[in-house]
């Protein structure tokens, strides 16, 4: 069955390029705000007895969700038989257990919610930490794409000599892949967060890579506070200047002038979040999930 892709605002080029990937055809919308703050969706395109795809990415989740909703909602009554949501990014994966008495576990409530509008979830790489896998969350179905052979090819490609350092024991898995693919080495530190803001960060050992090129990598930059304590440590055993690479550019509060400032050589993502600093492209990946 052919798909139809409908764009979330803030989503166009992925889509397009994503339609464009798959010889799918691409709806039409129209999406804003009455001037009470209030969402207005209508859907301009035929949908009866069609597949649809619909892509956002969800960082700035609470803005973003409602307008999903209602498209999805929309659609349905529109007739199309099933949507898949391309969510490159999916967010409220951090809160998966209660820390704290009467605290939230918003990651459970909210994959209720996107289970409410979805028949079927794609995005890449979600911050896993407690759940081995997405389907441990998600009772739909539900794929995690993985882009470490994307930033692998990158670092071959642009990084002479380059050493992997991972912030923390939990991105240990996959930066050792991407170690392994790109055939470098790899250090992993250990990270003692101390409240949202406020980490540290052991020093890694580089005795024996000092003539390596520092390639920090993680999933999220979001803060950016671990790279930056990184970077300060990384100053005082080796002249050469750290390459930072994340997968999901969230860069909150001026993180990423403050990477550039602290002194990171480059600073790449992939394009799960528009950004300046996209430089791996996982469009691609995705079109290879949707058609399966």
């Amino acid at each position: 069955m052919k798909k139809v892709f409908f764009s979330l605002p803030g989503n166009e080029t992925l889509t397009q390029s994503l339609a464009a990937i798959l010889g799918a055809e691409l709806g039409e919308t129209e999406i804003r705000h009455f001037p009470d703050g209030e969402s207005y969706v209508r859907v301009l395109s035929d949908v009866k007895a069609k597949s649809v795809v619909l892509v956002c990415t969800l960082h700035h989740p609470d803005t973003k969700f409602l307008p999903l909703y209602l498209l999805a909602q929309t659609l349905r009554e529109q007739g199309t038989t099933d949507i898949c949501l391309v969510a490159p990014y999916l967010a409220y994966m951090r809160q998966d257990k209660q820390f704290k008495q009467g605290e939230a576990v918003t990651s459970r409530y909210f994959a209720r919610l996107i289970e409410s509008i979805a028949d079927s979830l794609i995005t890449i790489d979600p911050h896993l930490h407690r759940f081995h896998t997405i389907s441990e969350l998600y009772t739909i179905p539900a794929r995690a794409l993985h882009a470490a052979p994307l930033l692998a090819s990158w670092v071959q490609q642009h990084v002479s000599k380059p050493i992997l350092i991972g912030p923390d024991e939990e991105s240990m898995q996959w930066v050792k892949e991407v170690a392994i693919l790109a055939g470098a080495p790899y250090l992993v530190l250990h990270k003692t967060r101390l409240g949202d803001e406020n980490v540290q960060v052991s020093q890694p050992q580089l005795a024996a890579y000092t003539n390596h090129t520092p390639v920090l990598v993680d999933d999220i930059i979001s803060t950016a506070h671990t790279m930056i304590e990184t970077i300060q440590h990384l100053k005082q055993l080796t002249i050469q200047k750290p390459v930072c690479i994340g997968v999901h550019a969230v860069f909150a509060g001026g993180a990423y002038e403050n990477l550039v400032q602290a002194g990171a050589a480059a600073i790449v993502t992939c394009n799960t979040i528009p950004h300046f600093s996209n430089a791996i492209s996982v469009d691609k990946l995705l079109a290879e999930a949707i058609l399966i």
